[in-house]
């Protein structure tokens, strides 16, 4: 027993000593553009060109290497998109610890006065989300974000500009942490590729987010300015399809002592045109369709920023979206028989109406005397109104020719008010430990009056009213740790949820409140400096949208028209996922896979309208069904081959088990009749980014998408691939950039389907996919950037006053 007590002694002895003769470095890591902190930075230290040790710097940048030996070293610092950082280490028994500090300026020449851009896109894994930051070679994609979405790993819009993330369409859109009143779809449009600086993919949301979208949230991060003095941007582009399309916007900037002042104005207008055709195969029916959309679309931004003393600033702005639309569906039905019973239908339905969304929104923030230490107050309000005035031409013709036309029109008169009050609390407990609170109410009025008739005939109208009405409250708190090479993060959201949905005026109503929680999960542990392994759970939501259950109509053709069900329930998702991180010398592989548990899923049901006797109308609803699973995996490289060739590809794949009722024709009662029908659904994308810079100036760029077949409850979709080509020339030192792209170059996407539900059919959809962009970018005025600290609301972290949206 002694012997162990000595021989105890003795190696506590030695391990002090070895404390004592050791050495510690420490430091921050930021962006020396805007004094942003870089997170996972490769912090390395090495001994003759050999690493001794490291790690990757936390969420603040912030990093600490302990127990070197007392010795001189180099130290190295390296991130995706910056110039790497090399310097001297010297430990002595004078000098036991030490304090490196680094600002890394990024790979694009730096200017004064403007937005600093990066030649090339890179891709990084934070702790909760995946970070694009969207450089050049994307901004070149096209005129707006919608245009280079589809460039985004995990990320898919359709032919009508609709998101899908990991297969799923259930997401969330928003625009510097904030959401918006207008339709991601055409907001998104509206947004110019040169005014966003990154895309954020979160996937898995923490407590501290609302918790709306089964499959994450799109974040898109735009460029501030918030220089001394006066700056500004203007970018414009012109689309070559059928027709040319064409948007410009104009961003403009003035700081002066404590006040910033900003403001912004886009325009984008243009027709579209889409095509298609479904054959009926067990009848010689067919039906063809050609669809134009001609939009003209303004939004405008105009704000300040107050910076009260060093720890308050008081914030306003206002947005102001204004829209019009004309469309124009002309269906040409053909039967191909002589039954007399059967007409050939033609019609040429309109939809026109203007659209308005004004938004303002007053933020308080207070920075207590501890870093990190913040209270943030929020307001904003939202009002929109739209009208659509559709009419309908319908003509038949027998087999004998003789025909019979009838005409009638409705319109659609819709307002929304959203009323959004929160409270943010952060309060790094110590270097280790942070506790963040907060507290939100969410009101939503949604009123819609419809009405519909002969406009030949004076008393033939039938007019409805549908009202829309939700409250939501709700509290959140997370918790925090972090130690060597693990970090957690635990927390709760509170939230109680009513709404009420009225039709006719208590014709017809319902109800539903109730209170639940939404837990969310992280665990980070860093295997090393270079490679970081990530768990993480959260509970989400799906309630149901106004589309999805206001029982009027949203579109109608002579064989289909779509309603909502105002009995819709939310739908509930509890999502797994571990994601990896690997940090390579010339660049970075992250991958990730996901496991998703769904109750109550919201479906497309499909089935024969009851109030036509001929079996050929069919009517597009909702309902629930019970619970449903999914999985899926991503994986995605940013690597540099050499100095001016860059490849970025990417794969994802998701499954998912749908169930739906589907009708089909029943020779032997001579009726349509529905069942219920399972199928696992299961998508693939891969994609392809290709870059390349022979000179200083001139770059080019390609790009390849292919998405898999998939089976739907409904149908079968084909598969759908194409290839982009580029090339970007910069001049007046960098202000100014001129782009061009050749998109779908062979012309080869198509939306082709096959199914048998409620019949055998066949068919597909082409639009103006091969195009060709033209846009010019230029920068003007100078000053010494100066950020104000700016609440960025649904991420809780800080960004630069000003920018668009």
């Amino acid at each position: 027993m002694k012997l162990k007590f000595f021989l105890f002694a003795l190696f506590s002895l030695i391990a002090t000593a070895q404390a004592q003769n050791s050495g510690t470095v420490s430091g921050k890591i930021i962006e020396k553009s805007n004094n942003a902190p870089i997170s996972y930075a490769t912090v390395s230290v090495k001994e003759n060109g050999k690493v001794v040790s490291g790690v990757n710097t936390d969420d603040n940048g912030d990093f600490t290497i302990k127990n070197l030996a007392l010795k001189s070293y180099t130290i190295e610092i390296q991130y995706i998109g910056f110039k790497k950082y090399v310097g001297s280490l010297i430990l002595s028994e004078n000098r036991k610890t030490a304090t490196v500090n680094v600002s890394l300026e990024e790979e694009a020449t730096q200017l004064k006065g403007v937005n600093v851009v990066a030649e090339r896109s890179t891709i990084e894994q934070k702790i909760d989300r995946k970070v694009i930051n969207v450089g050049k070679d994307l901004t070149t994609a096209g005129a707006s974000a919608s245009d280079i979405m589809s460039n985004i790993p995990s990320v898919n819009v359709d032919q009508d500009g609709k998101l899908s993330l990991r297969g799923n369409d259930n997401v969330r859109v928003l625009i510097d942490g904030r959401p918006s009143n207008i339709d991601p779809a055409q907001l998104l449009k509206q947004i110019p590729s040169t005014s966003i600086k990154k895309i954020e993919l979160i996937t898995n949301p923490s407590a501290k987010y609302n918790p709306e979208g089964m499959s994450g949230i799109i974040n898109i991060v735009l460029h501030k300015n918030a220089n001394t003095g006066f700056n500004g941007s203007y970018s414009g582009g012109i689309t070559f399809g059928e027709t040319a399309k064409y948007n410009q916007s104009l961003d403009l900037n003035y700081k002066t002592g404590k006040v910033n002042f900003f403001g912004n104005g886009g325009q984008n207008f243009g027709t579209y045109y889409n095509k298609g055709r479904i054959q009926r195969l067990d009848q010689d029916v067919e039906q063809n369709l050609k669809i134009s959309n001609e939009n003209d679309n303004y939004l405008y931004k105009l704000g300040m920023d107050y910076l009260i003393n060093d720890k308050n600033t008081l914030s306003f702005y206002t947005n102001q979206n204004k829209s019009t639309g004309n469309g124009n569906v002309i269906t040409d039905i053909d039967y191909n028989n002589a039954d007399p019973n059967i007409f050939n239908i033609y019609q040429n339905s309109t939809y026109k109406g203007p659209s308005k969304t004004g938004t303002y929104n007053l933020a308080y923030k207070h920075i207590f005397k501890k870093e990190g230490h913040t209270l943030d107050f929020e307001g904003n309000y939202s009002d929109t109104k739209s009208d659509q005035n559709a009419s309908f031409d319908t003509k038949t013709t027998k087999p004998d020719n003789t025909s019979n036309s009838v005409v009638y029109s409705d319109q659609i008169g819709d307002q929304r008010k959203l009323s959004t009050i929160n409270v943010d609390y952060v309060n790094p407990l110590n270097d280790k430990t942070t506790l963040e609170a907060g507290a939100e109410a969410r009101i939503t009025r949604t009123n819609n009056d419809y009405s519909t008739g002969n406009p030949l005939v004076a008393v033939d109208a039938r007019i409805s009213n549908y009202t829309y009405y939700t409250d939501i409250y709700s509290a959140y708190v997370t918790f925090g740790q972090k130690f060597k090479k693990f970090s957690y993060q635990l927390g709760t959201r509170f939230e109680s949820y009513k709404v009420e949905a009225n039709l006719n005026h208590g014709k017809d109503k319902f109800n539903d409140d109730y209170i639940t929680l939404y837990p969310s999960a992280y665990l980070t542990y860093n295997l090393n400096e270079k490679n970081v392994l990530q768990f993480s759970y959260s509970r989400r939501v799906d309630r149901p949208s106004i589309e999805q259950t206001k029982p009027i109509r949203e579109f109608s053709t002579p064989l289909v028209t779509s309603y909502g069900n105002p009995t819709l329930r939310p739908q509930f998702t509890n999502s797994v996922e571990v994601n990896y991180t690997k940090t390579l010398d010339k660049g970075s592989v992250t991958a990730g896979v996901f496991v998703r548990s769904i109750n109550d899923q919201i479906s497309r049901t499909l089935s024969p309208d009851p109030n036509d006797p001929s079996g050929y109308k069919q009517i597009l609803s909702y309902t629930n069904y019970d619970h449903n699973s999914a999985y899926g995996f991503d994986v995605s490289l940013n690597y540099k081959l050499t100095k001016w060739w860059d490849i970025q590809p990417s794969i994802d794949f998701s499954s998912i088990k749908q169930q739906g009722v589907v009708f089909f024709y029943d020779p032997v009662k001579n009726q349509n009749v529905g069942e219920e029908h399972h199928v696992t659904t299961t998508a693939f994308n891969a994609r392809m980014n290709s870059n390349f810079k022979p000179t200083k100036r001139l770059s080019f760029l390609l790009f390849g998408f292919y998405r898999g077949p998939v089976e739907d409850v409904q149908q079968n979709r084909h598969e759908m691939y194409k290839m982009d080509i580029g090339s970007r020339y910069t001049l007046l030192d960098n202000k100014m950039n001129i782009s061009v792209r050749f998109n779908d170059v062979f012309k080869t996407m198509k939306y082709a389907f096959d199914g048998i539900y409620p019949y055998p059919q066949t068919g597909e959809f082409s639009w103006e996919s091969r195009t060709v962009y033209l846009g010019l970018t230029y920068n003007f005025g100078g000053g010494k950037i100066k950020n104000l600290q700016r609440k960025q609301r649904e991420d809780n972290t800080n960004k630069g006053g000003g920018g668009m949206f």
